[in-house]
């Protein structure tokens, strides 16, 4: 007898916006130098929050958001700073330092 397996979807698990603060902040973390990781993290959270309405809030069309966001996808800068203010997200950036400061990289939704 074999073991059964189901395929693991991130998206059905973000049902809060702590759940998806915690989860970018984890993937950013995860991510190193890999922007596309990143661009991943943000496709899990958009099929989570709604395709349909975020693409009549960022003006793209659902099938371009699916394209750019996908691990194919290499969407522009502005791409992913309309997609993350359309889920009520901030992109901010920081220096790295040992002690949390201002100019703290992080995400809040």
């Amino acid at each position: 007898m074999g073991i059964k397996t189901t395929r693991w979807d991130s998206a059905e698990f973000l049902k809060t916006d702590e759940d998806i603060q915690m989860y970018l902040e984890a993937c950013i973390e995860e991510a190193g130098d890999d922007p596309a990781f990143i661009v991943h993290a943000l496709g899990v959270i958009a099929r989570a929050r709604n395709m349909s309405q975020l693409a009549r809030d960022t003006g793209l069309t659902r099938e371009g958001l699916y394209k750019a966001l996908s691990p194919e996808g290499n969407p522009t800068f502005a791409t992913v700073a309309k997609v993350a203010k359309a889920l009520g997200l901030q992109i901010t950036i920081q220096t790295p330092n040992k002690e949390p400061s201002e100019n703290q990289l992080h995400v809040t939704s």
